[in-house]
């Protein structure tokens, strides 16, 4: 499992470096590394492991339609990768505190989200989406790269307490190109703080493909930190399981940080300002239909004679009972009025508040007369 060295050429040469233990297929493949951090995986886990993933493509499919109709300013698409947000989201321990990007929808769902906390951020609406010392996530971080910073604070604080705790960020694979990600794990590192770093490498940061970026495997740039690394497919839900669960346990154990490369693919747009038929060879998106994550997992439960379809059509009941509820909730949202975002700015008035409300109120009335 240590770090590849051949240059990127393509796709398909990309995903065939990383570790797995089901093939596109569904053949169970045997790694000696990965297999035993999943010997406790049996076939329950693994439906319920598909039905997360089934939940998170109709959630992900619920948003975009929801952009699409004016209801949400924005959302920022995760179909593709629901193996390596759920694999990965359900091997952490529920007192690890995690550290999300903007696409992390599956690891808030796996989380505990609720589903009016799927749509209010990107709605606008007042407050937090969902309260993070509950679910222990912090606040979706739109600004690239910086969770990861947050993250190793975090970190170092665990460290401080001794408590039992590890701290999870997940990034793409652009931000890995970012200062704030390589500053991150220069004092991860250096402090050997208790926290993983996933690089849910996805091929594309925004138009720009991953082999412009990056020559080499970007799990290879880790260990020039001093931080194990480890490239897995992403598009294998039991493999990511199983090195998150590598990752989490050496970060647990003192020995400081780790490093997860999960390589999977972008089905959709970057967000939905974004029209990726612009920059993207079709025949690209073609090849990975033919590596789908739930399809594979689906693939090999079916072999073991352990879910039929009256299990998926369960499944897919459930999406679409909670595509319902998110749906209800993002239009039951009341938009305070725009003057409302002053309020409760400062604790006692403030004449540059006032002022500022003044000029706001004088620019909204040009819209009145018009």
């Amino acid at each position: 499992m240590s770090p590849q060295t051949t240059p990127i050429a393509d796709t398909a040469q990309d995903l065939e470096l990383a570790e797995r233990l089901l093939a596109p297929d569904g053949t169970r493949l045997s790694n000696p590394g990965l297999d035993p951090f999943v010997a406790d995986v049996d076939a329950a886990q693994l439906r319920s492991l598909h039905r997360d993933m089934v939940i998170l493509r109709r959630i992900d499919a619920e948003g975009v339609a929801l952009q699409r109709q004016g209801q949400l300013g924005l959302w920022a698409p995760c179909n593709g990768q629901e193996a390596s947000q759920i694999g990965t989201a359900r091997a952490i321990d529920p007192i690890d505190f995690v550290f999300p990007s903007y696409r992390e929808t599956g690891v808030i769902y796996a989380r505990g989200a609720q589903p009016g906390d799927f749509v209010r951020v990107w709605r606008g609406e007042e407050g937090a989406p969902y309260d993070p010392m509950q679910m222990r996530v912090a606040p979706l971080q739109i600004i690239i790269g910086a969770q990861s910073l947050h993250a190793v604070g975090y970190a170092m604080g665990i460290k401080h307490e001794k408590a039992p705790e590890v701290a999870v960020t997940y990034f793409g694979d652009g931000a890995t190109s970012q200062g704030d990600v390589n500053e991150a794990m220069v004092f991860a590192a250096s402090y050997r703080a208790p926290v993983v770093f996933v690089c849910q490498n996805n091929h594309w940061a925004i138009s720009e493909p991953v082999a412009l970026q990056s020559q080499y495997p970007i799990s290879g740039r880790a260990p020039g930190f001093g931080i194990p690394s480890m490239r897995v497919d992403g598009n294998d839900v039991l493999a990511c399981m199983a090195a998150m669960r590598w990752a989490l346990a050496h970060a647990r154990s003192g020995k400081g940080p780790a490093f997860i490369e999960a390589v999977t693919y972008r089905m959709g747009p970057h967000t939905t300002s974004d029209d990726p038929t612009r920059y993207r060879d079709p025949a690209e998106l073609e090849s990975w239909k033919g590596r789908d994550p739930i399809a594979r997992v689906e693939a090999f439960l079916r072999g073991l004679g352990e879910i039929d379809d009256e299990q998926i059509a369960a499944a897919l009941a459930d999406a679409d009972k909670l595509a319902r509820e998110m749906r209800a909730e993002c239009l039951g949202m009341v938009t305070r009025e725009p003057l409302a975002v002053f309020d409760n700015v400062y604790a006692e008035p403030h004449c540059g508040i006032d002022r500022q409300r003044d000029e706001y109120a004088a620019y909204l009335s040009t819209f009145e007369e018009a």
